[in-house]
C-alpha cells in the first residue's frame, strides 16, 4: 500500500469496503463499484496479514487482527461476518465473508506466506542458499538489548513509545537508533524480540531497487534502456517506451492506480490476482513516460519479475539472487522475502524482517553501498535512489528532502529534520532515516492508524536522537 509520505499531513486509510459496503446498498452502482472486489481483497489482506506475522513474526493473530486489520477504514462494517481461521497443523490462514469471498495464505517456510487459491496443496517451497559466509557489512550490535547511551536518548524512546491520551495507539513495535555504524539503543514492544521479523510493507520497495541496482552494477540490467517486459514489445505499443529508470521513479504514466479503496488496480493486483507482475503489465498507457509522477506499486512489481527473469526466471532464482547479493552481505539473517502464486517476489511490499536487519539496509546506504570494503551498489546508485523524480518528494525507491515538494519542505522547515535526510517507508508506519550529516540510522517499525502514520512523532524523535549524540537539531 502506498506509504504516508506522498500524503504525510492527513489520514492514510485503506477505505477498503467502506465503499463496497455502500454501493451494494445503492443498487444503481452495483454495475460500476462491483462490491465483491473490495470483499475479495479485504479477505486477501486477511489471509496474507495473518499467515505473515502469526508464523513468520510468531506473534499472536488476534494481536495481529486487534492491532493492524480492525483499525483499517471499512473493516468495522463487516461486522462478524468477516471469518478467519489460523490452522497451525496445516500452516495456513483462511479468511472469508459471510460464507463467500474465500481468501487462503499458505506459509512456505524460508519462502514465508503465499495466497494461493483453491483447496489442494501450494507449490513447495524452493531451496534457498544457506547462509554460510559471514556478511561484509560490520556487525552494528552484540546478541543483547542495547540499553540507550544517555538519559537523552532513553527519554527520546519513553516519549516515543507513549500512547497518546487522544486518537488512535500508536502501537509501536521498534525502535532502532544507530550512530557511527553502531546500536545506541533501541526499544521493543513487549511480545517483539531483537529477531523477530517484522513486516515492512513498502520499505521493500527499496530492497527491489538495490536489487535493481546490483545488476546494473554488474552491467545486467540498464536503467535507461527499454524495460524488458515482454507484453510490450508488440510493434508499436507505446509501453515500450517505458525504461526501467520510468518503474523505478514511478512515472511510467501506466494506468494503475493506487488508491486504497479496494477497487483500484494496486488493491486487486496484491490480494486477488494470482500473478500480480502479469496483471500489471496488461495496465494501459494513460500519460507518456517520464511526464507524470504517481505513486504505484504495480511499477515495483514489474521491476520485480524483471529482477527474476535476468537471475533466471524462477522463484528460487529469485529468492537466492537476494540471498546472494544482499542479505547474506550486509547480515540480514531474519529477511524473509515472499512470492506470489506465480512464484514472482512481491518487491513492493512483502519482506519481513527484523528492525536491526532494516537498520542494516539503512546503514548500507549511509555508506554509499558499501558494505565493509565491498561495494553491494554502484558508485552513484544511492545518490541516484534518492534524487527527486518531476519535483515530487519520491526518488527512486527513497523518499528525499532534496526537492521542491511541499512536504519534503514542511519535514526540513517544520519538522526539523536534515534537508540532505532521505527514508524508506511503508504502510502504518514502518520507515528507516538516513541522515548522512550526522552519521545516524534511525528505524521505526509500528501498527499506526493515525494521520501520515504518526510521521510528526517520528520528526520529533529524529530532533531529539540528533541533539541526544550531540548534533544541532533545527527547531520545528
Amino acid at each position: 500500500m502506498a506509504p504516508a509520505p506522498a500524503r504525510p499531513w492527513r489520514t492514510a486509510r485503506l477505505g477498503l469496503v467502506c465503499i463496497g459496503l455502500a454501493a451494494a446498498v445503492a443498487t444503481p452502482a452495483l454495475a460500476f463499484f462491483r462490491p465483491d472486489r473490495a470483499i475479495q481483497v479485504a479477505t486477501g489482506l486477511t489471509a496474507r496479514t495473518l499467515c505473515s506475522e502469526t508464523f513468520i513474526s510468531g506473534l499472536d493473530p488476534s494481536r495481529v487482527y486487534a492491532e493492524s486489520l480492525k483499525p483499517t477504514g471499512g473493516f468495522g462494517l463487516l461486522g462478524h461476518r468477516l471469518h478467519y481461521q489460523v490452522d497451525r497443523g496445516a500452516k495456513e490462514v483462511r479468511a472469508d465473508w459471510a460464507g463467500m469471498f474465500h481468501s487462503r495464505a499458505v506459509y512456505r517456510g524460508a519462502a514465508g506466506c503465499q495466497l494461493w487459491r483453491g483447496a489442494g496443496p501450494a507449490t513447495p517451497a524452493p531451496d534457498l542458499t544457506p547462509y554460510d559466509a559471514a556478511p561484509d557489512l560490520p556487525e552494528i550490535a552484540g546478541p543483547g538489548l542495547v540499553a540507550p547511551a544517555s538519559p537523552a536518548l532513553a527519554q527520546a524512546l519513553d516519549r516515543m513509545f507513549a500512547e497518546p491520551t487522544q486518537g488512535p495507539p500508536r502501537y509501536i513495535h521498534a525502535v532502532v537508533i544507530v550512530k557511527d555504524g553502531r546500536v545506541i539503543a533501541e526499544r521493543y514492544a513487549p511480545g517483539i524480540a531483537i529477531d523477530t521479523p517484522l513486516f515492512g510493507y513498502s520499505m521493500t520497495k527499496t530492497v527491489t531497487s538495490a536489487l535493481v541496482g546490483v545488476l546494473v552494477g554488474q552491467g545486467r540490467l540498464k536503467v535507461d534502456a527499454p524495460a524488458p517486459v515482454a507484453a510490450w514489445r508488440g510493434a508499436g505499443d507505446p509501453r515500450g517506451a517505458i525504461t526501467l529508470d520510468n518503474l523505478l521513479r514511478m512515472d511510467s504514466g501506466l494506468a494503475a492506480e493506487e488508491t486504497d479503496s479496494g477497487f483500484d488496480p494496486t488493491s486487486r493486483m496484491l490480494y486477488v490476482e494470482p500473478d500480480m507482475a502479469g496483471f500489471a503489465a496488461r495496465a494501459r498507457l494513460k500519460h507518456p513516460p517520464g511526464t507524470v509522477w504517481e505513486y504505484q506499486s504495480p511499477n515495483t512489481v514489474l521491476l520485480s519479475r524483471i529482477v527474476e527473469d535476468t537471475v533466471g526466471g524462477h522463484e528460487a532464482d529469485a529468492l537466492n539472487f537476494a540471498r546472494t547479493a544482499l542479505f547474506g552481505p550486509l547480515g540480514m539473517r531474519t529477511a524473509v522475502l515472499e512470492t506470489d502464486a506465480a512464484g514472482t517476489p512481491v518487491g513492493s511490499q512483502s519482506l519481513l524482517a527484523s528492525a536491526r536487519d532494516w537498520a542494516k539496509l539503512g546503514q548500507l546506504y549511509l555508506n554509499d553501498g558499501m558494505a565493509g570494503s565491498r561495494r553491494i551498489l554502484p558508485q552513484g546508485w544511492v545518490a541516484y535512489s534518492h534524487r527527486s523524480t518531476l519535483g515530487s518528494a519520491y526518488g527512486a525507491g527513497l523518499w528525499t528532502n532534496q526537492s521542491t515538494d511541499k512536504n519534503a519542505f514542511a519535514r526540513v522547515t517544520r519538522g526539523g529534520m536534515p534537508a540532505d535526510a532521505y527514508f524508506a517507508s511503508g504502510h502504518l508506519g514502518q520507515r528507516i532515516y538516513v541522515l548522512p550529516s550526522q552519521k545516524l540510522v534511525i528505524v521505526r517499525m509500528g501498527v499506526t492508524h493515525q494521520p501520515g502514520f504518526d510521521i510528526q512523532g517520528d520528526l520529533r524523535l529524529i530532533r531529539a536522537v540528533i541533539t541526544a549524540t550531540g548534533g544541532d537539531a533545527p527547531a520545528p
